[in-house]
């Protein structure tokens, strides 16, 4: 395990620390012929051997650095595909991983692999799910009815109160299995603060009534999941 921990740090320190937005545009207007192609690809290399400091695996190293070279070509060839640049960002970073794990564990990939979905908390991960999208939800359908009586606001972000919700229940999630319930109401605190200007101007109390049930809701949502979790 710590062998693929560090050719993730590799991987993190090539790709996100010691890649210049430079080389990244380089790479985009000139492809395969890019010299900052290869010049980042060696670099992966040698940040690997740094990091696992024995020579004996080299192989590992090389074959793991081809992989990503491959990886970054088929990107490179394929963005044009995507309207969304996010999409080909986090499939590629998916498939690094995943070359980096199937090499570290190839001898006993599958032993491995089991063992590790065998000791996933479940629970844990389905109450993550839970306070994401499903909750977004079942949100949507306790304000169904008052949602139409809100005028809607075309200056905000398109989706950006799902996002804030999504990210919003996750904090409490965690703060709730940590034990930290006093943060939870700093986190409310602080919404109210930043709301307070927007609702104040707009002077609506149909909106700041909608916006609170909204925010209890989601809160609630978020702890329920909580006390769910860490009640078994």
């Amino acid at each position: 395990m710590l062998i693929f921990i560090k050719f993730i740090l590799g991987h993190l320190i090539g790709d996100f620390i010691l890649q210049p937005i430079k080389w990244v545009i380089h790479k985009e207007s000139n492809k395969i012929r890019s010299k900052y192609l290869y010049l980042h690809v060696l670099l992966h290399f040698a940040i690997y051997m740094l990091l696992l400091w024995d020579l004996s695996l080299w192989k590992l190293a090389l074959i793991i650095t081809i992989g990503h070279f491959i990886i970054d070509v088929l990107k490179l060839y394929t963005n044009s595909f995507y309207k969304n640049k996010s999409i080909p960002f986090f499939i590629d970073q998916g498939l690094h991983i995943a070359l980096m794990y199937c090499c570290v564990f190839y001898a006993n990939l599958y032993e491995h692999t089991l063992t590790l979905f065998q000791n996933l908390d479940w629970s844990l991960i389905t109450a993550i799910v839970f306070v994401t999208y499903p909750a977004a939800i079942i949100m949507g359908k306790i304000l169904d009815g008052m949602s139409n009586q809100i005028e809607t606001d075309h200056k905000s972000l398109p989706n950006a109160g799902k996002y804030i919700g999504i990210i919003e229940r996750l904090f409490v999630f965690i703060f709730i299995v940590i034990g930290r319930w006093e943060v939870i109401g700093l986190l409310i605190a602080a919404k109210s603060v930043f709301r307070f200007n927007d609702l104040k101007e707009r002077n609506n109390r149909k909106l700041t009534e909608y916006i609170l049930i909204g925010t209890l809701v989601s809160f609630g949502l978020a702890i329920l999941a909580g006390l769910l979790y860490i009640s078994q």
